[in-house]
């Protein structure tokens, strides 16, 4: 059994595209002038968006460009069984100050459960499934060193159990967020980037975020 990459979606401070389609948007700070269009980003609107936290949003907004780059179509109310993993260096720690903080400043009496729920690393995964109706396994990893690899070689063996049929494995920071759209034996009709023996040795390389973006991108070149 071939595990393939059939997708990949990112965004950062600066950009967002998917690999696949060849997309690539820029877009300036909502401080400099044009902020960023979730319309341009998800299929139908995402409800509440403006409520996430940010590396929620950025996972959520990835996820929906690796599904599209897939080819895979989503709808509200639609269920399907896909998994979701996700990474990154410092888990929910932002969030988690943001919280406190904001406790500390209500005189430890009051807290907002609005911040409450983001106090988890894998709090934006919830607010993926929710919204694009992934019903797979869904799980937060973390490793001391090339931990994306580790996302995508966990979300492999989930696939290999057969634990999932497709998975999304990503990283998520407060910066940026990339994620790939994992399948086993993809369909002959569907295109694939490269197997996950390719993708681990792109990212054994351990370059920056934009040229790990650029490796991926010269596969389908």
């Amino acid at each position: 059994m071939t595990i393939s990459i059939c997708g990949i979606g990112w965004i950062d401070k600066e950009e967002y595209g998917s690999v696949m389609n060849g997309m690539r948007f820029n877009y300036k700070d909502s401080s400099k002038g044009r902020p960023l269009s979730v319309k341009e980003i998800f299929s139908y609107p995402f409800k509440n968006f403006g409520r996430l936290d940010n590396v929620s949003r950025l996972t959520c907004c990835a996820v929906a460009l690796a599904l599209r780059d897939a080819g895979i179509k989503y709808y509200p109310d639609h269920k399907q069984d896909i998994g979701i993993i996700c990474t990154n260096k410092s888990g929910s720690l932002q969030s988690d100050i943001h919280y406190f903080r904001d406790y500390i400043e209500n005189g430890r009496t009051l807290s907002r459960g609005n911040l409450f729920i983001y106090t988890l690393p894998s709090s934006p995964l919830g607010e993926a499934a929710i919204h694009f109706g992934l019903q797979g396994p869904m799980l937060y990893v973390t490793a001391a060193d090339k931990s994306l690899q580790t996302a995508l070689d966990t979300a492999s063996e989930m696939i290999l159990l057969d634990e999932s049929p497709a998975m999304l494995a990503g990283l998520a920071e407060e910066d940026k967020a990339v994620y790939f759209a994992l399948a086993a034996d993809p369909d002959s009709k569907q295109d694939v980037l490269c197997d996950i023996a390719q993708a681990r040795t792109i990212l054994d390389k351990d370059m920056n975020f934009s040229k790990m973006i650029k490796e991926f991108s010269n596969l389908k070149k």
